[in-house]
């Protein structure tokens, strides 16, 4: 364990030695506060179909434009998802809804505070994060959506460097929000399902405290990581990795095609390592992802991604995607994805895909129905198959 700190301690260094420019854009993936601080997924000239909500509450937003003009930006947002399920196991049904307040203050020229705070609620028994489970397959079906109540799952200050070198990143953090990241990464505006979200063979923690830093390698290099609270806990965050010492480290090297399409021209190869639990609770965990993904004409996103793992807290051990996302005039998102997984402790397989349609109403206002279907469900050997039927919404103010 003391190695992989100086190990990340060197790296920290080497990551603000670098002499290249890493864009403004700097640690933000598609479910950052960065990146939903922008409309139309962080992609030029959107075309709308309305403006609604800003034109039913004009004085507000012209409020609130003002504000970002000042340096500080926010947004709330209320995301709600429902799924129903033909498995002859648990409820039959899920919901949840995530209320949210998150934004950025630009504090300095190069320095700025990004913060998020959120209400997780279950509308019934249960929520669909845990659906699959419920329903008899090894699949996490509502990443995010669950039922834990208040969080605070960033608090962090950002610091970029005058020249624009590297970037850097402390405080209460979500790796996933930069971690084996690619364009249709989000389940709060592309796919529900872990299997093509943060790769589900990553034990990633949850938001707690911890640092990254980031650096662009030459014209289209880059090379990011983290070290963060292994044990992080966003209902009630703490400074308990100075007592444990348990963390979880990260080193990213990828190929993109520039600084602005960081998430959506992009290949890159992740390492990570969880530290074992004192109490015994998490044996150590550790392994390797890939991802591979190119926006072709801003219309089309073709991607392959693998895992794989070792130890017993990952969902995985391993596992592989591909699909491909579609974009329409920069408003509408279709996506397709297939992934195959094998888990520790069981001798077959499961198949899974999911297909969704994000129809935007406006850049404010999204519908997205969904239908995911799950082949040799391993937590239920006596049934072929399920299907579970999505609909989720988001109106942002």
């Amino acid at each position: 364990m003391l190695l992989c700190k100086i190990a990340g301690a060197a790296l920290l260094a080497f990551f603000l030695l670098s002499e290249e420019a890493l864009s403004q854009q700097g640690l933000s993936g598609p479910s950052s506060v960065e990146a939903e601080l922008a409309p139309g997924d962080g992609l030029s000239d959107p075309k709308p179909r309305s403006d609604f909500p800003r034109n039913v509450l004009p004085g507000y937003f012209a409020w609130k434009d003002g504000l970002a003009e000042n340096g500080f930006r926010f947004n709330f947002d209320y995301l709600a998802l429902g799924q129903w399920s033909d498995s002859d196991l648990g409820q039959g049904d899920a919901g949840s809804g995530i209320l949210r307040f998150y934004g950025s203050w630009q504090a300095t020229e190069t320095g700025s505070l990004t913060f998020k705070v959120e209400n997780r609620q279950a509308y019934g028994a249960v929520a669909p994060q845990f659906f699959g489970f419920d329903s008899g397959a090894l699949s996490i079906t509502g990443t995010a959506f669950n039922d834990s109540g208040n969080l605070l799952t960033n608090l962090f200050w950002t610091q970029r460097d005058p020249e624009g070198r590297w970037t850097i990143q402390v405080g209460q953090i979500d790796v996933t929000d930069f971690l084996d990241v690619y364009g249709l990464v989000s389940p709060y505006t592309a796919f529900q399902n872990l299997a093509f979200n943060t790769n589900p063979t990553i034990n990633a923690p949850n938001p707690g405290l911890g640092i990254a830093a980031g650096a662009k390698l030459g014209n289209n290099f880059y090379l990011v990581g983290s070290i963060a609270d292994a044990n992080g806990d966003p209902s009630a965050p703490s400074f308990d990795v100075f007592q444990t010492g348990e963390t979880f480290k990260s080193i990213e090297i990828g190929y993109t095609s520039g600084g602005e399409r960081l998430y959506f021209d992009n290949v890159h190869l992740t390492f990570w390592q969880s530290d074992e639990a004192d109490d015994g609770s998490r044996a150590e965990d550790k392994g390797v992802a890939f991802s591979a993904a190119w926006f072709i004409d801003n219309t089309w996103m073709p991607f392959l991604r693998a895992g794989r793992s070792e130890g017993t807290a990952a969902l995985y051990e391993r596992s592989l995607s591909t699909g491909l996302g579609w974009y329409r005039s920069n408003t509408d998102l279709a996506g397709i994805g297939f992934n195959w997984a094998e888990a520790t402790g069981f001798d077959d397989t499961q198949f899974t895909t999911e297909a969704f349609y994000r129809f935007n109403i406006s850049p404010d206002f999204q519908i997205t129905p969904s239908i995911q279907y799950i082949s040799n469900p391993l937590l239920n050997p006596g049934s072929d198959d399920l299907t579970i039927f999505g609909l989720r919404a988001r109106i942002v103010f």
